[in-house]
């Protein structure tokens, strides 16, 4: 929160930052997330505990971000998919990345898409910011499993179509 970007924002912003550090980069850079796509990719996971997750069960890390900085177009994407899954386009090195993504603003989702464009990725729209909510509860079960090593960092979930 302490560095100036003012003006050094492109059209989307991508909060790859622990959900904890979220409040203060939005309070340092309200006006200038106003009208970009804010990609949360955070995993609100209480990991004191290790047993929830940190925001309320009626809401999401990405509706409540929504909440602090209406005036940006949120769209829950990525946290789903472990870094080496996203690197190798593979999860289990077997069945394509499906990005999973839900916003309000199909306009959005549609520029995510176009930005993963060439990159072997595909996005799958799961609906409004609402869908957030579940995205986050997959997401934790994915890291509860990978941590009591049920399965690999690089395995996952698969969208089969």
């Amino acid at each position: 929160g302490g560095r100036d970007f003012k003006g050094a924002l492109g059209d989307m912003v991508v909060l790859a930052v622990p959900y904890g550090a979220v409040d203060s980069i939005l309070s340092a850079h309200k006006e200038e997330l106003a009208g970009k796509v804010v990609v949360d990719i955070t995993n609100p996971v209480n990991f004191d505990t290790f047993d929830g997750l940190v925001v309320p069960a009626d809401s999401s890390a990405a509706a409540e971000i929504q909440k602090k900085v209406p005036e940006a177009l949120v769209v829950k994407a990525f946290n789903t998919t472990f870094a080496g899954v996203l690197a190798a386009g593979k999860v289990g090195e077997k069945e394509p990345t499906v990005v999973l993504a839900a916003s309000d603003s199909a306009d959005a989702k549609k520029k995510l898409a176009q930005a993963l464009e060439g990159s072997g990725l595909s996005v799958m729209d799961v609906g409004s910011l609402k869908r957030a909510r579940e995205m986050e509860a997959m997401g934790f079960l994915q890291i509860s499993l990978a941590a009591g090593k049920k399965i690999s960092w690089t395995g996952g979930f698969a969208v089969l179509h």
